[in-house]
């Protein structure tokens, strides 16, 4: 698990800084009910996304369980911030319009109760947005990584947690139905063969971790064969579903 105490001051830039936040703040908004609103944002990290969703006719908080990530939100957010764990809301039933969830999903060894929690702070026709397929955002079918990556993924991706078909399923127990999906892009984020390695080598790629030592390093070893090793592919499309309670 990655270190969010240790890594605040410099997750921003490493992770497409301010316009990879402004591409997600678009999508977000394809999404979001109009007019009046009360959102909330699970898992908000510095407050880079929450900052952007702020309107005159709508309320935010953003939640993190990081103190050094939410002491970097609160000044984006004055007075818009709670340190609290994502299955373990600081928030009333069936109170909120909308739920954001970007780039957590991913992270859990199971999504089922975060899932359960968003749905509980969900008034009756509110919204869930998430993130669904964070690793299947870097391919496309004509790169040689998605290639070389293709059949591994095809055996292992549904089961990472935030697999948009597990995801469906679960919000589905939750009375939680697809009503709307977009996507965007993360800028400055394509990964070049020896970054890939890399992420494969520390165990941060969830589908590779279901796979066999072997499997995984026949991939490495194939990646390590790719011309421009230190060249980055196209940026990944991240994918955003809405499930309306």
């Amino acid at each position: 698990m990655i270190d969010y105490d240790g890594e605040a001051r410099t997750y921003d830039a490493s992770r497409g800084g301010e316009p990879r936040a402004q591409a997600a703040a678009d999508a977000l908004e394809q999404l979001l009910p109009q007019g009046t609103c009360t959102l909330l944002d699970i898992a908000c990290g510095t407050g880079i996304v929450t900052r952007r969703l702020l309107r005159p006719e709508r309320t935010a908080l953003g939640v993190d369980r990081s103190p050094r990530m939410l002491g970097l939100a609160a000044q984006r957010v004055p007075g818009g911030t709670a340190c609290a764990d994502a299955t373990q809301l600081p928030v009333a039933s069936d109170s909120v319009d909308a739920v954001v969830m970007v780039w957590l999903l991913h992270l859990l060894p199971d999504p089922a109760a975060v899932l359960a929690e968003a749905a509980r702070v969900l008034r009756p026709g509110g919204v869930l947005i998430t993130t669904v397929g964070k690793d299947d955002a870097y391919f496309v079918e004509d790169s040689d990584i998605a290639q070389i990556t293709a059949e591994l993924r095809r055996q292992y991706a549904p089961r990472v947690p935030d697999h948009v078909a597990r995801v469906l399923d679960l919000a589905a127990a939750y009375r939680l139905g697809l009503v709307g999906e977009t996507v965007f892009p993360g800028t400055g984020q394509g990964r070049s063969p020896r970054r890939w390695r890399k992420a494969i080598d520390a165990d941060h790629i969830p589908w590779c971790t279901h796979a066999a030592p072997d499997q995984v390093a026949e991939v490495s070893r194939r990646l390590s064969e790719l011309p421009d090793q230190e060249a980055p592919r196209p940026d990944p499309l991240y994918r955003l579903i809405a499930l309306k309670a």
